[in-house]
């Protein structure tokens, strides 16, 4: 499962810096996101958003970029230091409560945020990162898909980029009638795993999708996305969506699609944040064991 911050990194990455679009109102958990970001819902101890910044920073990444919009002070917060909290648990000797507070925010990570300043889409959220991300390849993480890999799996992607050096974009089968749920890719196999990626269609209807291997909510991109997202009318909805902005990058350049090694739970859905929960709360280590337990004796 992701873990704590792991501080070792061996060599300087191939990507420094993650874009983190958290402007989406979370409707689909309300009235538990009327006040709060859904990126702060708690999975067993820990908010998703942490999750994705762990995952992000396992790969070597140490820029975090959040998209923001209204009601996301909360992950401001979360990432600053916490004075008044640190003070407190230091004099009363908790200490090990006090190093789980300090580990949110290593020292050597830089976190940057923008604003959204209207719901345009996902494609359009990133475009607003363009000045903070400058002329370099980067990550972009969507925290509602929580992923769990060993190694993580923007680890993996990353290791993929090093070695293709065109944009990698996190795949994997779904049945054929959850098409219309997601950007399908279409291509040619070339490695273990890696598609060279020749059309990516969003949410296709079953009968027409060109196959069944569906974006996850990971990619490592070119800066050249910029340009293609920024030349993009708008699409449904009258939003700027990500997968035709890919769409349009394939006429310029190689993109690569990876099947990853490792589970990911849709936690924008109930039902996905709820197997999370069950998933991770038996793998915690403070609480697992006891979890597993209490599981058992209500099967």
């Amino acid at each position: 499962m992701a873990g704590s911050f792991d501080t070792k990194t061996k060599m300087t990455p191939p990507i420094r810096k993650a874009v983190f679009p958290i402007a989406g109102l979370g409707t689909r958990f309300l009235p538990a996101t009327k006040a709060s970001a859904k990126e702060m819902l708690p999975v067993v101890d820990k908010p998703l958003i942490q999750y994705a910044v762990e995952e992000a920073y396992s790969a070597g990444i140490r820029q975090m970029i959040f998209v923001t919009g209204r009601t996301k002070r909360s992950v401001e917060d979360h990432f600053d230091t916490a004075y008044e909290l640190e003070n407190e648990l230091e004099v009363a000797g908790k200490h090990a409560l006090l190093a789980v507070a300090r580990s949110i925010a290593p020292e050597d990570m830089l976190c940057t945020y923008v604003r959204q300043p209207r719901a345009l889409g996902l494609g359009h959220a990133v475009l607003c990162a363009r000045e903070l991300v400058g002329e370099e390849a980067f990550a972009v993480l969507l925290a509602d898909d929580l992923m769990v890999g060993k190694p993580p799996v923007m680890a993996q992607m990353v290791e993929q980029f090093a070695e293709w050096r065109s944009s990698v974009l996190a795949v994997q089968d779904v049945p054929r009638e959850h098409t219309r749920r997601y950007g399908i890719v279409s291509g040619q196999a070339v490695a273990d795993n890696i598609v060279d990626v020749s059309a990516i269609i969003e949410k296709p209807e079953p009968a027409v999708a060109p196959t069944t291997l569906a974006v996850a909510g990971r990619y490592v991109l070119t800066h050249g996305i910029f340009k293609e997202l920024e030349a993009l009318p708008r699409g449904v909805g009258g939003e700027i969506q990500l997968t035709d902005g890919i769409a349009q990058l394939l006429r310029r350049e190689k993109v690569f699609a990876f099947r990853y090694s490792g589970t990911r739970y849709d936690c924008g859905s109930k039902l996905g944040f709820l197997q999370a929960t069950v998933d991770l709360g038996e793998q915690h280590d403070e609480v697992g064991v006891e979890f597993s337990q209490w599981l058992a004796r209500r099967a």
